[in-house]
């Protein structure tokens, strides 16, 4: 295996309405994907699980992601599900930041 860093660009994400664009180096796309993602957000936030699993058993089933994020005292995950793995990772980073901005949303983490 190669431990090489991945350069990876970002588009369609939209913060405040605004779309943003850019790009980031990480250990492989997924992880390159997220820092371009918390470059652009900059919430602080700590990942303390990431997981992948199938959700089906064919050769063309879609990868479902579950990321914890942690900041300030506050747990929270967020789920994604894509045939890419690299979308499905992006979509649950997405969710996990949305339920630590939202103040009414308390959603403890389970073990």
């Amino acid at each position: 295996m190669s431990n090489s860093n991945k350069q990876v660009p970002i588009r369609g994400l939209f913060i405040d309405g605004k779309e943003v664009t850019g790009h980031s180096t990480g250990n492989g796309p997924v992880d390159a994907s997220l820092k371009a993602i918390e470059s652009h957000v900059k919430s602080g936030a700590e990942m303390v699980l990431y997981s992948v699993n199938a959700i089906s058993g064919s050769t063309e089933s879609q990868g479902e992601v579950t990321v914890r994020l942690q900041n300030s005292g506050r747990v929270v995950n967020g789920v994604g599900a894509d045939p890419d793995i690299v979308v499905a990772s992006a979509k649950a980073y997405l969710s996990a930041l949305n339920k630590l901005q939202s103040k009414a949303d308390r959603v403890a983490a389970q073990g």
